[in-house]
């Protein structure tokens, strides 16, 4: 089924990309990954390093792959790197090396909440970068992310530093729910948008199967840790995210999560024929920590 199989991952040392990198190398699936910083080769993987994504480089490579998973992406704007040039122009750029390449299909990362009525920087770039595929010819699949957690991505650093501290402070009521899901799965559904015909020019909400509340799972993930809960309200958490670069939550990352947004996980479930982990399983088995 994977022979023969060579799959590209941009991204790729990132939170998503070195999981999925690990995924396709335990279906010994040949993958070509590529990064901007230094990362460990693994069996069956080409390795490119390149700070521009350099065609010259890149190209004689990846030629007639099977698919390209683009995973590169910024949820936090800076000076030098903002949305538009990252999310969007950057996925222009991916589109043409596809082409060039002769690689057929793509897979997109988005963002959970992306629409054309959106008001929000991070996810006008995202939507725009959506168009670009759409209408660019590929067999695409797109998907919509919640957060996608693991042993160690952002969101559960930023916990487990907190806990560390001895307070996890939660932004506002923390009555807003989130829709998480874990990156085993990920990796899974990803590969399978790439196998089977199904997932061909399909946009799908990549959440889990059930909503939780910010503070239900700050509590769960924090279960017998003695760390305490603490509220702040928004005002300080956004003028704390505006006046701080150091800040763990930038403004966006505020939006995103009392956004309050909900996933189609009915269609996502139906579509792929896979059971997902719910979060309370994931929280319980304490494999986060």
């Amino acid at each position: 089924m994977t022979r023969n199989l060579k799959i590209v991952v941009t991204g790729a040392s990132g939170f998503v990309g070195k999981n999925l990198r690990k995924f396709l190398a335990k279906n010994n699936i040949d993958v070509v990954s590529i990064s901007r910083n230094n990362f460990k080769k693994l069996k069956n993987e080409t390795k490119i390093i390149t700070k521009n994504y350099d065609e010259k480089i890149i190209l004689p490579k990846i030629k007639n792959a099977s698919a390209l998973i683009h995973l590169v992406g910024i949820g936090k704007q800076t000076v030098e790197n903002d949305y538009s040039l990252i999310n969007h122009e950057f996925t222009k750029k991916i589109i043409n090396i596809c082409k060039k390449a002769r690689i057929k299909k793509i897979v997109f990362n988005s963002g959970l909440g992306v629409s054309k009525n959106t008001t929000l920087g991070y996810f006008i770039s995202k939507y725009k970068a959506e168009q670009e595929i759409i209408h660019s010819e590929l067999d695409y699949t797109i998907f919509r992310p919640s957060y996608i957690v693991g042993k160690n991505d952002l969101f559960t650093k930023y916990l487990k530093s907190q806990i560390k501290k001895g307070t996890i402070e939660i932004p506002g009521s923390g009555k807003y729910s989130i829709q998480p899901i874990f990156i085993n799965d990920v990796s899974k559904i990803i590969l399978k948008s790439v196998l089977e015909k199904q997932f061909k020019n399909q946009i799908l909400d990549l959440v889990g199967p059930n909503s939780i509340t910010y503070e239900k799972y700050v509590t769960d993930f924090s279960h017998n840790s003695g760390t305490k809960i603490k509220k702040i309200s928004l005002e300080s958490a956004y003028y704390n995210a505006i006046s701080n670069p150091k800040s763990k939550f930038g403004v966006d990352d505020l939006n995103l999560l009392v956004g309050n947004f909900k996933g189609n996980y009915n269609k996502l479930e139906k579509l792929s024929k896979m059971k997902f982990q719910s979060i309370h399983e994931v929280l319980k088995s304490g494999i986060l920590l």
